[in-house]
């Protein structure tokens, strides 16, 4: 499916000259790019969509998505898709093609 899940940033570090993080969504633990969020920190929970943090959120805020997505059987999906998943996301680089 593909939702935006909340996830608590658990570690962060640059990676090339990209800011990356480790998340945790509910025991799940992935690589994310938090190029997007540089106010971020370790501790804060933020939305992520196809492994990069688009928003930060408060931590109830989180907390009631987590427990909607569960009542609504679609949490244990988006997990299994995230465990899936094991490359780390990457904004694309800002390559300017030439017109034909």
């Amino acid at each position: 499916m593909c939702l935006a899940v909340p996830g608590q940033v658990e570690s962060i570090r640059d990676e090339h000259g990209i800011r990356m993080g480790r998340v945790n969504f509910g025991g799940v633990v992935k690589d994310v790019c938090l190029a997007y969020l540089p106010e971020i920190a370790v501790g804060d929970y933020a939305i992520v969509h196809v492994g990069f943090a688009i928003s930060k959120i408060d931590e109830a805020s989180a907390q009631e998505t987590l427990r909607t997505f569960a009542e609504l059987g679609i949490l244990e999906e988006e997990l299994a898709e995230l465990r899936e998943s094991d490359e780390p996301a990457r904004p694309a680089a800002d390559k300017t093609e030439p017109a034909p």
